[in-house]
């Protein structure tokens, strides 16, 4: 029984849903809509005694709409969401939710949930103390031993220590790899830009009483307008992350972004990898080559096996590869961090990665015991499943 909970008392349904309820529309719980149906789903199965059920292939069927060909051993979404289930909760009960009445726990290794009521509020009267009667005070012949005053010096010290161990434990957690991957990127106070390219959008521009086929000629292409779904999203998980570190930082897309821009401080480009930052993305070792077919990425420009040979026109793939780098560039003497995919669903893949504290350990675990100081370049294999990005795959990592 974990410390806290009472060792007799078992919540009823009624509790644990009202606990639920709380949990769900908490702060740790609304960002996220995935961790929200995890949750609910976990705790509805072992609420009504399904618990058995909670294997990671059911969930990921059932909740993450996976296809009936679905092998976790490939995707592991599942067991990604579930270690940020547990920390969204581990986060509730440390702030919000630290005095609940119930308390919903997933322990690590398993997929049913755990209902404990919290022992301080716990209905159990405490045992009432039998009154003592004193006894006559009796006279004291002897001197009473006195205490040195280097005691009192000691036992005060040993308490600050004690009190600042406790406030170093409470205040400060330990540096996740998320923290170290963006550590040489979030030193220093310059805003961090985080720039999403515009895609080229053509609009048929013709005459509705016209007839005829459309021509070529009818359609005018729109340079500086529109940005790709995928790229918005990874800008948005960004953005988010910045806002949480509580670092100032500025959103710029297209042309606002300048060369100069990036010699000003840190910068993270989105979906930049073949768009105007092209002679920047193609000086790294793995290069997304919009001049070569089939589309994929390039190891010192040579051809390679990540690529989409059958890469419809509408971009519409259930795969894609993506890059995620991390560098301080000579041209630009500042750090950089790229994320871009071959689509728009690599990019958002590559977002969620570098801003996942599981995901990013995963991706990092066999990096070499100094990555943290070194240039980084990250390729990713995603499967797209009904138009969304599954947990990114590591296909390879290059470190200098």
């Amino acid at each position: 029984m974990s410390q806290g909970h009472s060792p007799t008392v078992r919540p009823t349904e009624e509790e644990v849903r009202a606990e639920l309820t709380r949990v769900l529309t908490s702060h740790e719980f609304r960002s996220s809509r995935r961790c929200q149906d995890f949750l609910q789903y976990v705790v509805d199965h072992t609420l009504r005694g399904r618990g058995d059920t909670l294997k990671e292939r059911t969930i990921g069927m059932e909740v993450f709409a996976r296809p009936a060909s679905y092998d976790p051993s490939e995707d592991a979404t599942v067991r990604v969401k579930a270690g940020e289930v547990r920390k969204r909760l581990g986060l509730y009960y440390s702030d919000q939710g630290a005095h609940d009445p119930v308390r919903i726990e997933l322990p690590s290794g398993t997929y049913v949930p755990e209902f404990h009521v919290h022992a301080a509020a716990a209905d159990t009267p405490a045992p009432a103390v039998p009154e003592v009667v004193a006894p006559e005070a009796v006279p004291v012949t002897t001197p009473p031993r006195r205490v040195p005053l280097s005691w009192f010096a000691i036992g005060g010290v040993a308490i600050l220590i004690a009190a600042g161990a406790i406030w170093r434990y409470q205040g400060h957690r330990m540096p996740t790899l998320l923290d170290e991957f963006w550590a040489p990127v979030l030193k220093g106070t310059s805003p961090v830009s985080v720039c999403a390219a515009f895609v080229p959008v053509w609009n048929l521009e013709r005459d509705p009483k016209a007839t005829g086929p459309v021509r070529p000629e009818d359609y005018v292409e729109l340079t500086d307008q529109f940005v790709g779904g995928g790229d918005l999203i990874a800008t948005s998980r960004l953005a988010a992350m910045m806002t949480r570190l509580g670092r100032p930082y500025r959103v710029r897309v297209g042309n606002e972004v300048s060369f100069p821009d990036l010699r000003t401080g840190p910068a993270i480009l989105v979906g930049y990898s073949y768009t105007r930052w092209r002679e920047i993305s193609s000086q790294m070792r793995y290069f997304i080559d919009a001049a070569q077919r089939p589309l994929g990425i390039t190891d010192n420009g040579k051809p390679t096996e990540w690529t989409l040979p059958n890469l419809p026109r509408d971009r519409r793939t259930n795969e894609d590869y993506a890059i995620v780098s991390r560098v301080f560039h000579p041209d630009t003497q500042a750090m950089l961090v790229e994320l871009a995919g071959i689509t728009q669903y690599g990019t958002d893949a590559a977002a969620e990665l570098v801003t996942n504290p599981d995901l990013m350990a995963q991706a990092l675990k066999n990096a070499p015991t100094d990555w943290q100081r070194k240039n980084l370049q990250i390729v990713l294999h995603v499967k797209v499943i009904a138009g969304s990005p599954s947990a990114p795959v590591v296909v390879k990592s290059y470190y200098w």
